[in-house]
């Protein structure tokens, strides 16, 4: 089968119902992308599929052939960070770093839908776990990305 992974087609065989997680992990070794709970309940395994948040743990091989398939990988470079990673790293939002790869690609579907989110759109669309709990960080890191003041109301 063939899959649209970070804007280049990829040849594979690989079982169809396979989630699409096992696919980039394993098959085609991008580890960017994190396990976490293997139940779509924690976001560690978030990537985008034609712009939508999908958590790819739960995500069957052959449902995404033939759709945009983006990893943390392709979200920016060392040269050239995407926004949302440069306000990561002005927030501090990173502690232990594990769920931050699926944070990351779920907050930039969100911006690609919302490019000025409400702390409600926000707050709606960023369900992923955090164990280090920086939540706070990581709702001034998407309003830093967005071009939205950051700075608390004295």
């Amino acid at each position: 089968m063939e899959l649209k992974i970070n804007g280049a087609a990829v040849q594979l065989d690989a079982d169809p119902a396979m989630p699409l997680l096992w696919v980039l992990r394993d098959v085609l070794n991008m580890t960017g992308t994190k396990f976490g709970c293997g139940i779509a309940a924690c976001g560690a395994c978030t990537v985008r599929v034609d712009g939508v948040a999908t958590r790819s743990c739960v995500t069957p091989v052959q449902s995404v052939v033939g759709k945009r398939i983006q990893t943390i990988e392709a979200l920016g470079t060392p040269e050239k960070p995407h926004p949302l990673q440069a306000a990561w790293i002005a927030e501090q939002v990173p502690q232990c770093g594990y769920c931050q790869s699926g944070m990351l690609m779920a907050a930039a579907a969100l911006l690609e839908k919302f490019p000025k989110p409400t702390d409600a759109q926000i707050e709606e669309a960023m369900t992923n776990l955090c164990r280090c709990g920086t939540y706070q960080r990581v709702r001034r890191a998407i309003k830093r990305a967005s071009g939205q003041s950051t700075e608390v109301a004295a």
